[in-house]
C-alpha cells in the first residue's frame, strides 16, 4: 500500500511540474490574429492574455491611407492596449475571486489561481 502512495504521489508531482512547465510556454508563445486583410493585427500570449496592437493607415482610411497621419495611429494603438490590457486585469481578478470561493481559498499548484 506504501509503494501506491508513493507512486501516486510521483505522478502528482510529475503532473505538477509538466502543467508549471505548459503554463510558462503559453506565457512564452506569441498567438496573432489579422482582420481586414492584415490591416489590424493583435498579438495574444498562448495564455490569451492581450501583449499588443498594431493598426494600419488601411485600416482607418482604405481609400486614402496616406491621409491618415502616425500620431492617430499611435493614440488608437494606445489607448485599445490599455483598454484590452484593463479587460484583462479585470478578468484575472474575478476568475481568482470566484475560485478563491470554489478552493475555499486554498492554493492548488499547477492552478495558477
Amino acid at each position: 500500500m506504501g509503494m501506491n502512495l508513493m507512486n501516486m504521489m510521483k505522478q502528482v508531482q510529475n503532473i505538477q511540474k509538466r502543467a508549471t512547465e505548459m503554463k510558462e510556454e503559453l506565457a512564452n508563445l506569441e498567438i496573432v490574429g489579422e482582420s481586414a486583410g492584415g490591416a489590424v493585427k493583435v498579438i495574444c500570449s498562448g495564455e490569451g492574455k492581450f501583449k499588443s496592437i498594431s493598426i494600419s493607415p488601411e485600416a482607418i482610411n482604405p481609400e486614402n491611407p496616406s491621409s491618415v497621419d502616425s500620431e492617430t495611429i499611435e493614440m488608437l494603438e494606445d489607448v485599445i492596449s490599455t483598454a484590452m490590457k484593463n479587460a484583462g486585469e479585470k478578468a484575472d481578478s474575478e476568475m481568482q475571486e470566484r475560485m478563491k470561493k470554489v478552493t475555499g481559498g486554498i492554493k492548488i499548484p499547477g492552478l495558477g489561481f
